[in-house]
């Protein structure tokens, strides 16, 4: 019988986002309305998913929402000039690029264009170094790792003195942050990826599993300590064969079935890390708003 218990992802996300909404009221009774533009470029049918989501929770929270579609073929100076003109924009406190950008595009310079006071993704570099510091204050951190970290709060508390945390995946967007977020919280960190000698056994040492590699069902039921608590922030389409026809559908990097039965607790894909990640970008906008109407 499963007995892990299942990190609501959602429901964690609709709190935060009912707090937002009403901190967003008495910014505005302030005279301050955050603003978050978003910039895609191309038809990218998953970005253009979450592009919508982005400003329809940004519109539920009361925010001035706005977005740009740029063309597949926009050249770098077009989209750069885009990022600073809203840089200088004082009714946009939040910029969002989606990302993938077309190839011919330098995503680096895009985004390392955009005003650390306004880079509510969290990818700029002095958010970064900061972030690596431990300078949390004024900075902005990476709004998947950032909800992760609320969810692992919500189980185990804020102190994770004298646990074992491991990340699988060294993105900058995910991976290395994350590792960043666990050692400011007191963690013993360990970073893996694919050239990590015997992977299972060093995943095997963790209280807390954070998965972030993107691929299908990597992490197996016999890689968890009995106990862990187990972020899944993969979101990897597969095929699956349903009464004889081909369905598509989302799984996480984790094996759920299995892991639930050894785990703690677990996120869900979907359901788990995602609403986290759009309620925390709505957070980060917020504090930017806070900021400049100070």
């Amino acid at each position: 019988m499963p007995h892990a218990r299942i990190i609501d992802g959602k429901a964690k996300a609709a709190e935060l986002q009912e707090l937002i909404r009403r901190e967003t009221a008495e910014l505005m009774a302030r005279g301050v309305k955050p603003g978050l533009a978003v910039v895609i470029v191309g038809e990218d049918p998953a970005s253009q998913v979450y592009v919508r989501n982005k400003s329809r929770t940004a519109e539920a929270c009361g925010f001035h929402s706005v977005q740009h579609s740029l063309p597949a073929d926009a050249t770098e100076a077009r989209v750069l000039d885009l990022v600073r003109q809203l840089n200088n924009d004082a009714a946009i406190h939040g910029i969002l690029v989606q990302l993938p950008l077309p190839k011919h595009l330098d995503e680096d310079r895009v985004t390392q264009t955009i005003l650390p006071s306004k880079d509510v993704d969290g990818f700029h570099y002095q958010n970064i170094g900061r972030l690596a510091a431990g300078h949390l204050d004024g900075a902005f951190v990476p709004c998947t790792p950032a909800g992760c970290m609320l969810m692992i709060e919500d189980e185990i508390g804020k102190d994770l003195s004298g646990l074992d945390a491991v990340v699988v995946g060294r993105s900058n967007i995910v991976g290395k942050p994350m590792a960043s977020l666990l050692l400011k919280a007191n963690a013993t960190v360990t970073i893996c990826h694919s050239r990590t000698r015997d992977l299972p056994e060093v995943c095997r040492r963790a209280d807390i599993l954070v998965a972030a590699v993107g691929r299908a069902n990597m992490v197996k039921a016999n890689w968890i300590k009995e106990g862990a608590i187990v972020i899944d922030v993969g979101i990897n389409r597969v095929e699956v064969d349903e009464s004889g026809e081909k369905r598509s559908r989302l799984t996480g990097d984790v094996d759920y079935d299995g892991a639930r039965r050894v785990a703690a607790a677990i996120t869900p894909v979907p359901g788990g890390v995602g609403p986290m990640t759009i309620a925390m970008l709505m957070f980060n906008t917020l504090q930017s708003a806070r900021y400049a109407g100070r």
